[in-house]
């Protein structure tokens, strides 16, 4: 069963809530993802919405939406519309997205789900409740979507690495490593949640549950914020918080980096970093799966590559092999290039719309769910209780 308007057999009316940086990413996916893919629905880009008029109308025009909307509440109800997008900070999340479920409307939220795990505890029952009306819901972790991450996932399926004992996972980039860069959304707690634990980690959380097949259990972790105070852009200067005397300066409230250990349900130890400190790193995803069979690693910064060592193999002529993930045989590359030409970052969010659409489409639930969603929000909610207390956590199932 899906929902859609029945008036537009074919399409899927599709809206957008915020339009920088995560909403360029998007919009490029609705752009692209009927013209490389045979999709059931044809997705168009109807609205957009934003705050301010005229930014929305320029975004709107230069981005290839329809008409845009500067009311979310508006938007959520529009009989032209049969999809939410959701690319807004995150203590808009669940508000937007409850509204837009309620409605009827299939949604699609960035990550992480939410601030709190009550709010992603809401949503989620929110989806659940939806799903019986045909409505769908999915979290935004578009690496999963990455073709040499889903191979890795096929490969571990497949038993490939035996019995997986070691995860390492690394995110880590440089773009608030100068102390005077200056304040914004993704350092005020009220509107993020948290900061490089939140906005990065969430992605190696899921990443790593994901291409194991297997959930995090326990944690230990460390948070540090090492600039506690910076310069306040000009359109929030004068606010709250802002030292007195000399450029004013608002007060970081999030981590800058985050740390921790973990035990995995099927009996893997887990080591954690996410730090928007690596000074020289610029999104460096770092997976590595040791196993008893076998090793798997990935990075980002070269990510049409999967690293695997075959521990079956003679040790006279055993190592890690380069695999270039670019065959039409490898997860979702038959639909772009020829071997040997890579694809991009933002071929992951392309990836994420067509699974969407053809989850909509067969009346099914895509992945990863809000239910998966709430599962990464519970590991950063230890997480950061685990810093706080100095002590093991147990994820709540």
């Amino acid at each position: 069963m899906t929902t859609i308007h029945p008036d537009r057999s074919g399409r899927l009316n599709v809206a957008m809530v915020g339009h920088a940086f995560m909403g360029a990413a998007h919009s490029q996916a609705w752009r692209s993802a009927g013209r490389f893919f045979d999709l059931p629905l044809r997705p168009v880009m109807q609205v957009l919405g934003g705050r301010d008029a005229a930014r929305t109308s320029a975004a709107a025009e230069r981005m290839g939406w329809n008409d845009c909307d500067t009311d979310w509440r508006h938007l959520v109800t529009r009989d032209d519309v049969d999809l939410v997008d959701i690319c807004t900070p995150g203590d808009s999340h669940a508000e937007i997205a409850i509204a837009a479920l309620a409605a009827g409307k299939h949604v699609l939220c960035e990550k992480p789900l939410a601030n709190t795990v009550a709010e992603a505890e809401e949503m989620t029952r929110a989806a659940e409740e939806a799903a019986t009306r045909g409505v769908r819901a999915m979290v935004g972790f578009t690496y999963r979507r990455v073709p040499a991450i889903a191979l890795a996932r096929q490969m571990v399926a497949e038993g490939r690495l035996g019995d997986v004992r070691h995860v390492r996972a690394q995110y880590l980039q440089d773009w608030i490593a100068d102390p005077e860069a200056p304040m914004s959304w993704r350092l005020d707690k009220e509107k993020a949640g948290s900061g490089a634990l939140g906005d990065i980690g969430a992605h190696i959380i899921d990443l790593t549950q994901h291409v194991l097949g297997d959930d995090i259990t326990e944690v230990s972790g460390q948070l540090e914020t090492f600039v506690k105070e910076r310069p306040l852009a000009a359109e929030h200067a004068g606010l709250s918080g802002a030292s007195s005397g000399g450029p004013e300066r608002g007060q970081v409230t999030v981590d800058d980096a985050a740390m921790f250990l973990a035990r995995f349900r099927g009996g893997a130890a887990g080591v954690f970093e996410a730090t928007r400190f690596a000074t020289g790193r610029k999104n460096a995803i770092r997976i590595e799966l040791n196993g008893s069979a076998g090793s798997l690693a990935f990075d980002f910064e070269d990510m049409n590559v999967l690293h695997f060592y075959d521990a079956t193999e003679p040790a006279e002529t055993a190592g890690f092999r380069r695999i270039l993930v670019t065959e039409a045989t490898h997860p979702y590359v038959g639909a772009w290039w020829p071997p040997g030409h890579g694809l991009g970052y933002e071929h992951g969010f392309t990836h994420q719309a067509v699974d969407l659409v053809t989850a909509i489409a067969a009346g099914t639930d895509p992945t990863p769910t809000f239910a998966d969603g709430l599962r990464v929000q519970r590991v950063l909610g230890a997480v950061e209780t685990s810093s706080d207390t100095r002590s093991w956590q147990e994820i709540p199932d």
